[in-house]
């Protein structure tokens, strides 16, 4: 009954409503994350500037520069006419792939992950765009899916038609980042595209599709422990601490999480005080204000203050979705899902493998870690959420 009643949303045309103003509790949400991480930046990076004959302010003052430029690309696709998108959507993803072609060619090479195109002034990862990318292409492309009416006569040709080179779209993709080698970035993508897939429909052929999707991002995955030995380790690590509830080797595979830890319990209950974090001073490294800043955050904030931070995502999340369900037809509700899914799952798996729930990922937090590429992308994501917000009902 709730999947008949989505449907029926689905179908309502734009037509129905005018635009009103954007959600402003998600605004203020988002924007409370914003300044927030900026500070934190600043706090967890003063040591790594200082270690590279950098001014203190350095990073602090790049994250400004990305924050405003995610907001300037932010405020300009939500002015942009989401209904439009599905003309393009086949260029974002052709240019994705591109990139990410061009990354494993002319990339730069950093810590054994070649991830980054360096450019003049700015170090662009086509992963993080691609994210973007391909929410928009699978937005569009289940956005106007057609029902199977006869099951046996047109199974056949929904898998040849539709399933198929969505598959070869999505491992395409998921392929290349994973040869970067990127992980974390490769699970969020596979997660936000089955969760998708799953929210547009129902049905027999829908649920065997869905079946497929999971078959294949488990392939994929399977394919991705197998290709690096190093994740392998961390898996072991991982499984060391869910038993004795420290890494087995230390000083060896288990160190970044072993400091990650040590840095989350030493915050407490209330925290050390802003700025007063230990294991940032190198035991986190150059992680300690881009994908290991939650650990900081918990350490000079204490559980408290890392309980507000994960509600504010929650929030974000909760938000999203009721502006998805309550969206005027299915692209825009498919596309708010996406971006709600793919930032939410970002922020609670970062969040998950800096207190040791899950395996190191590398991916960094959502509106709050140190990254030119990330927080522009992210943000462009939020302008197209609000863009939706102004055309869905909400209380």
């Amino acid at each position: 009954m709730a999947r008949t009643r989505s449907r029926k949303t689905f179908r309502r045309t734009i037509s129905n409503r005018t635009a009103k103003e954007p959600d402003f509790p998600l605004m203020i949400v988002i924007g409370f994350l914003l300044m927030f991480g900026w500070i934190m930046v600043y706090s967890s990076s003063v040591i790594v500037a200082f270690s590279q004959d950098l001014t203190p302010w350095f990073y602090f003052l790049r994250q400004l520069l990305w924050i405003i430029m995610g907001i300037i690309f932010g405020y300009i696709v939500y002015r942009f006419d989401y209904k439009r998108l599905p003309q393009i959507a086949t260029i974002l993803i052709i240019t994705a792939i591109i990139l990410l072609v061009t990354v494993l060619i002319a990339g730069v090479s950093i810590n054994g992950s070649q991830r980054w195109i360096r450019l003049p002034f700015f170090d662009l990862q086509p992963s993080e765009f691609a994210k973007l990318a391909f929410v928009i292409y699978l937005s569009s492309w289940l956005s106007r899916k057609r029902p199977i009416n006869k099951f046996k006569s047109q199974l056949g040709n929904y898998f040849l038609t539709e399933m198929l080179p969505f598959l070869a779209v999505l491992g395409t993709i998921l392929v290349l980042i994973l040869i970067e080698p990127d992980l974390g970035t490769t699970g969020i993508i596979a997660l936000t595209a089955m969760s998708m897939y799953f929210i547009a429909g129902s049905g027999l052929a829908h649920n065997l599709g869905m079946s497929v999707l999971v078959i294949f991002s488990l392939l994929i995955g399977s394919l991705a422990a197998i290709l690096e030995s190093y994740r392998l380790e961390r898996i072991k690590t991982y499984i060391s601490v869910i038993q004795t509830g420290l890494p087995e080797d230390k000083l060896g595979a288990g160190y970044q999480l072993s400091q990650v830890l040590t840095a989350v319990g030493s915050g407490g209950l209330w925290g050390l005080g802003f700025g007063q974090s230990k294991q940032k001073f190198n035991y986190l490294g150059e992680t300690a204000f881009s994908d290991t800043i939650f650990a900081v955050i918990a350490e000079e904030f204490g559980f408290l203050g890392s309980l507000i931070i994960i509600s504010a995502f929650l929030y974000i999340a909760i938000r999203g979705l009721k502006i998805a369900r309550n969206a005027p037809d299915q692209l825009s509700s498919l596309l708010a899902a996406g971006i709600t899914i793919w930032i939410s799952s970002q922020a609670f798996l970062n969040i998950a493998a800096n207190v040791g729930l899950i395996p190191l990922t590398g991916i960094p937090l959502p509106f709050i870690s140190y990254g030119g590429s990330s927080m522009i992308v992210t943000l462009v994501g939020v302008g197209l959420l609000l863009n939706v917000s102004r055309y869905a009902k909400l209380d």
